[in-house]
């Protein structure tokens, strides 16, 4: 049977995945995170989408690890890590299409840790989040010691690790943990759109290597990452999108670009 914890649906190029356990504010499972997976390695392949959201259904976007789950592990059940966490939330870095988080509300632990990892970040006035973990005895898990510090800074990151507060969305955008705040009732609307637009204007290539760009260079020194770049710009100069580029500027037309070039 397929799971309907996670739903799917695509138009005009946008592939809007909605986490879809709304009576536990989207609360993360084995099942959820399977789907999800899924659904995110569907949308990459498919040549009709060109971008991706991830809301969450009713109140929360994903309020973190679910409660039973927890509970379970920490009374002596083993399983913890190989039934809870099958898979790397890092893993969303790798689909070479934009992800875009339209984040709808409570925003917690494991929930946060893959907000992080998507591209961009929109969320709804006064959506809350909170890292969590030091509250539930646990550490910075699931990558975000190393994702948190590069959206918000050591000491912002050290501040929401160690306190585990809440941060509303307002605070969350004046440290740049989301790219914006939209009214409750617009935000998935606003994150489509914004999404609808990438498949409109922007080349599937060009996203893809430069979406591999930011991430894969932010270890490098900035004589690597200028090196690599060149060799990409190079290559990027030989493609047709190059050409429908400039062709449609001058023609005062949107591009037809083609899909995603396996080979860039």
């Amino acid at each position: 049977m397929t799971s309907d914890t996670v739903l799917y649906e695509v138009s005009d190029k946008v592939a809007l995945l909605t986490l879809n356990r709304p009576d536990r504010l989207n609360a993360w499972t084995g099942e959820l995170e399977a789907r999800y997976f899924e659904l995110l390695e569907r949308a990459a392949a498919a040549p009709e989408v060109a971008a991706i959201v991830v809301t969450g259904a009713g109140k929360g976007w994903c309020a973190g690890a679910d409660m039973d789950a927890l509970q379970g592990i920490g009374s002596g059940g083993r399983g913890g890590s190989e039934q809870a966490m099958r898979r790397q939330m890092r893993e969303t870095t790798d689909i070479a299409k934009p992800v875009i988080a339209a984040i709808n509300g409570a925003c917690a632990g494991i929930g946060m840790a893959q907000a992080l990892f998507c591209d961009l970040r929109f969320a709804a006035a006064g959506a809350k989040f909170t890292t969590a973990f030091a509250r539930r005895g646990l550490i910075a898990e699931h990558g975000m010691s190393w994702s948190l510090p590069r959206l918000v800074g050591p000491a912002n990151a050290m501040d929401l690790l160690f306190s585990g507060r809440v941060v509303l969305a307002e605070e969350a955008l004046e440290m740049g943990l989301v790219n914006r705040v939209c009214a409750p009732e617009d935000l998935v609307e606003e994150a489509v759109a914004y999404a609808r637009d990438l498949g409109r204007f922007s080349s599937p290539t060009s996203m893809a290597v430069m979406k591999r760009q930011v991430w894969g260079h932010l270890d490098l020194q900035v004589g690597e990452a200028s090196n690599a770049s060149d060799e990409l710009m190079l290559a990027s100069l030989k493609r047709p999108d190059f050409k429908e580029g400039v062709a449609s500027f001058l023609e005062r037309r949107d591009p037809d670009f083609g899909p995603i070039d396996a080979e860039a």
